[in-house]
C-alpha cells in the first residue's frame, strides 16, 4: 500500500503553514487537557451568536438521558417574526474528536444556513470523552433531538422539518444519531448533513496511512479520539454503530444525506466508503471529495477558493432539501 500522500491545495497549504506551530497533527492523551485550554476555545466566547441582531439566543438546560444530568442547549431563532409559518430547524452537534469542544464550536456554519433559509439553529452540548466514554455522547446528542422535536413549536418551529448537522466528531455522532432515530422509531429527520465525519474507530484506511503526521488530525489524534470514547474496544469486534456508524451492517432507512471530506485527510476514504454504503442499501446521498482538502479546511481558512466553494455546497444542499 503507497503511502505517499495526496497535494494540498496550494491556499490550503498556505494556510497550514501559518497555523502549524499552533495546531499539531498528532494529538496524544497527554495533550488532552493543553488542547481543552487552546486558543480557539477562547476565542469563541466572542463569536457573534446574534449575527449583528439577527437571532435572539438562548441557552436552555433541558433534560439529559435518563439517570444522566440534564444538557445545555444553544437556541438561535430568528428575531423576525416568520413570514410563512413554522421555520425549519438545524439541530448542530459540534466537532472535536469526541474530546474537546462546546456547543458554540462550529456554529458560525449554522447560523449562516439559517440567515439564508430563515431557520432555527439547535446546538447541543454533550459530555466529552475520556470522562464520560461511549455511549454517553450520543445519548446527550439523542436526548437533546427529541425535547428539539417535542417542544419546536414554542421555538416557532416545524418538528416534521428537522435537519441534523456537524462536522468531524459531531458529524460522526450525526450519522449516529441517525441510525438511533431510524432503530428506535423517535423524529425523523428530513436530512443529515455530514461534513469531513469521524465515522470508524478501526483507523486503518489507506487514507489514515497517508495522511499520518500531515494536516490537522493524523491518525495519531484519532486513535486518542476513538480509545477516549471507547477504552480497549477501540478496533476490535464489539464495538457499536452508535459509536461508530462505519461499523453499521444495515444503512437503509436513513434520511438523505450530505457527506464531503477532503481528498488530503484521514478520514477520505471511511466517508466515501459510508456513502457508497448509503447507495448500495437504496439510500441517497450526495458526496463531495474536495480536491487539496485538509481536515476542517473550510474552517480554518474560509476565504480559500475551495472552503468557498464548500460552503455554498452546504448551502445550496440545504435549500433544495428545505424546497421539497
Amino acid at each position: 500500500m503507497t503511502t505517499v500522500p495526496p497535494p494540498f491545495d496550494p491556499e490550503l497549504a498556505a494556510a497550514l503553514e501559518l497555523i502549524k506551530d499552533v495546531i499539531s497533527p498528532s494529538l496524544t492523551p497527554e495533550d488532552i487537557e493543553d488542547a481543552r485550554r487552546g486558543p480557539g476555545i477562547e476565542l469563541l466566547a466572542d463569536l457573534d451568536l446574534a449575527v449583528d441582531g439577527f437571532f435572539e439566543v438562548e441557552d436552555r438546560e433541558v433534560p439529559g438521558p435518563e439517570g444522566a444530568p440534564a444538557i445545555s442547549l444553544l437556541i438561535c431563532r430568528p428575531a423576525a417574526p416568520a413570514p410563512s409559518g413554522p421555520r425549519p430547524v438545524i439541530y448542530h452537534v459540534h466537532g472535536g474528536g469526541m474530546i474537546l469542544g462546546n456547543n458554540r464550536v462550529g456554529v458560525d456554519g449554522p447560523l449562516a444556513w439559517a440567515k439564508e433559509l430563515d431557520a432555527v439553529v439547535v446546538s447541543v452540548e454533550y459530555r466529552l470523552a475520556p470522562e464520560h466514554p461511549h455511549p454517553a455522547p450520543v445519548e446527550d446528542v439523542y436526548a437533546g433531538l427529541l425535547w428539539t422535536a417535542e417542544n419546536a413549536k414554542e421555538l416557532g418551529a416545524d418538528p416534521e422539518r428537522i435537519v441534523i448537522a456537524g462536522a468531524s466528531a459531531g458529524g460522526g455522532l450525526t450519522a449516529a444519531l441517525a441510525l438511533l432515530l431510524r432503530d428506535r422509531q423517535g423524529p425523523r429527520p428530513i436530512g443529515q448533513l455530514l461534513m469531513c465525519p469521524m465515522l470508524d474507530d478501526r483507523n486503518d484506511t489507506p487514507s489514515s496511512h497517508q495522511m499520518a503526521g500531515l494536516g490537522i488530525w493524523d491518525r495519531t489524534s484519532n486513535e486518542t479520539g476513538w480509545t477516549a470514547l471507547l477504552g480497549e474496544l477501540r478496533g476490535g469486534p464489539d464495538v457499536s454503530p452508535y459509536a461508530a456508524p462505519a461499523r453499521a451492517e444495515d444503512l437503509s432507512g436513513l434520511p438523505p444525506a450530505f457527506l464531503d471530506v477532503g481528498s488530503a485527510e484521514t478520514f477520505r476514504d471511511e466517508v466515501v466508503g459510508y456513502a457508497s454504503r448509503v447507495w448500495q442499501a437504496g439510500g441517497i446521498a450526495e458526496l463531495h471529495v474536495w480536491p487539496g482538502g485538509f481536515h476542517g479546511f473550510d474552517g480554518f481558512a474560509p476565504q480559500a477558493t475551495l472552503s468557498r466553494a464548500a460552503r455554498a455546497a452546504h448551502l445550496d444542499w440545504l435549500r433544495r432539501l428545505l424546497a421539497e
